[in-house]
Parts: structure tokens; C-alpha cells; sequence
């Protein structure tokens, strides 16, 4: 596994891992950057009209090891990053109250959700998978909700792709990010109920 306080420091330097291949991992920091800007989230229209439906249940850290399992297995279509150890290494990391899952459920099962890493100020996505239509879009509603009420300054995308533009994702330079970054790791916001997790029944 990658050790916690590598994977803490890599971040809060700008950097994140990838498995290029099983074993293999490397450490990116794009230039540009991807980021959603809170202030200025946009929620399609369609996919208000669903939220209005309330068709989900939102829940936070409690299948965390399934919500990341879940993106891996949608990621080996596409060429997958989530290898073995990064799974392992964000586990740990979920354990140490670092990284956090946004789930989407149905009639008791989940169908969709997200994953990413909150330091300070910072909330650092990193997956989402969906196994029913919106369900990864509605988790990314519910987490910038939780990001914004939580006082929340910073929300990396790592990079910009078509999906994340209908929400209003930006690049920005690498310089402007890593500012930006430490300027958020100032910032005293608690992502779990607890200032760790909520309840994992792992």
C-alpha cells in the first residue's frame, strides 16, 4: 500500500496517484487543472427535474469500500487506474478519516456514488460510478451541497472532461491551482459528522 502520510503530503502538494498498470503507480499534477468552482455549480435541468422526483436515498461513508470497488470495476472498460493497491491505499486512507464516499441508493441498494480525499478546505474527487441513469450525477449534486454547507473552498476535478463541463468545471493553471490549494488547506471544514466518518459497516 501506499503509506497514508505519503498519499496526505502528495496531495496537499498538488500531486495524486494512478496505476498505469497492476503494480505500477505513478504521481501526476496537470497543468492545466480541473476544478468546479462552488460558487458557480450548475445543475442541468434535467437532472433537477429528477432531483426534484427525490427517486434516491444520499448516504455518506458507509459502503466506502464498495464505492470505490464499484468505480474500479467500471474503470477496467476504460483502461483502469484503480488497481489493487490504490484500492488497498484509499482504504486506509477512509480508516484515518481522510477519504469519503457520497452513495446513491435505491429501494435499499446502491447505484451510484463517489469518492475523493478532504483536507482542510480542499475536497480532492477522484471516481464516481453509476449502475442506474444520474445516479453518479445526483451523487456529485449531494456532494457539493456538502462541501458548500460545510464551508468548503475547493473542489479538484483533477482534469476537465464533457461530463464535468455541464456542471461548470474549469481548468486553471497549475500555478493558480497550487495557490488556490494552499490557501484552502488553511480552511477549518469538517467533511463527516464526526471530523472523521460516519458509520462503515465494512
Amino acid at each position: 500500500m501506499i503509506p497514508v502520510d505519503a498519499l496526505l503530503n502528495a496531495y496537499a502538494s498538488g500531486w495524486f496517484p494512478m496505476a498505469v498498470a497492476p503494480g505500477d503507480i505513478r504521481w501526476y499534477s496537470p497543468d492545466p487543472r480541473g476544478v468546479i468552482p462552488l460558487d458557480t455549480f450548475h445543475v442541468p435541468g434535467r437532472l433537477a427535474r429528477t432531483l426534484r422526483r427525490q427517486p434516491f436515498e444520499i448516504r455518506v461513508n458507509t459502503r466506502f469500500r464498495d464505492v470505490i470497488g464499484q468505480c474500479a470495476a467500471r474503470r477496467d472498460e476504460e483502461g483502469n487506474w484503480i488497481d489493487r493497491e490504490i484500492l488497498e491505499s484509499y482504504c486506509a486512507l477512509h480508516a484515518q478519516g481522510f477519504a469519503h464516499s457520497v452513495e446513491v441508493w435505491r429501494n435499499g441498494d446502491l447505484v451510484g456514488g463517489l469518492y475523493g480525499v478532504a483536507l482542510g478546505g480542499a475536497f480532492f474527487g477522484e471516481s464516481m460510478f453509476h449502475r442506474v441513469t444520474d445516479a453518479s450525477k445526483v451523487a456529485l449534486v449531494a456532494l457539493v451541497d456538502r462541501l458548500r454547507a460545510r464551508g468548503f473552498v475547493l473542489l479538484d476535478t483533477q482534469w476537465v472532461t464533457d461530463h464535468l463541463l455541464q456542471f461548470g468545471a474549469i481548468e486553471i493553471t497549475r500555478r493558480r491551482y497550487l495557490r488556490r490549494l494552499d490557501e484552502a488547506l488553511t480552511v477549518d471544514a469538517t467533511f463527516a459528522d464526526d471530523g472523521r466518518r460516519t458509520s462503515d459497516s465494512e
